[in-house]
């Protein structure tokens, strides 16, 4: 079993910088890829941001320039830091991963970016 939590989120001004962080728990030695989603009501999770245990990134490319994704291995969390913000990033974000062939989601943390 793999726990994640979430934190970082809060409201923040168009143009602004947020962090989030997820710490894993567990199981971890099990654990490669982490991902960043992020859901609106009435739609569907996205992917923001992925990074393997070797640090390779990729983005989806509403987020390319803006957020960067990290991890600190050794303390086994990943962070997603997102600059010049954008109201259409407001959504709930979560972190991600996959374990022995298991899927663990963390709990979800809002993300606000009022006009």
């Amino acid at each position: 079993q793999v726990q994640l939590a979430e934190s970082g989120g809060g409201l923040v001004q168009a143009g602004g910088s947020l962090r989030l962080s997820c710490a894993a728990s567990g199981s971890i030695n099990s654990i490669n890829d982490m991902r960043w989603y992020r859901q609106t009501p009435g739609k569907q999770r996205e992917l923001v941001a992925s990074i393997t245990r070797g640090g390779t990134t990729n983005y989806a490319d509403s987020v390319e320039g803006r957020f960067t994704i990290s991890r600190d291995n050794a303390k086994n969390t990943v962070y997603l830091q997102m600059n010049s913000l954008k109201p259409e990033d407001t959504a709930v974000y979560y972190c991600y991963t996959i374990g022995a062939m298991t899927v663990y989601w963390g709990q979800g943390t809002q993300v606000t970016v009022s006009s």
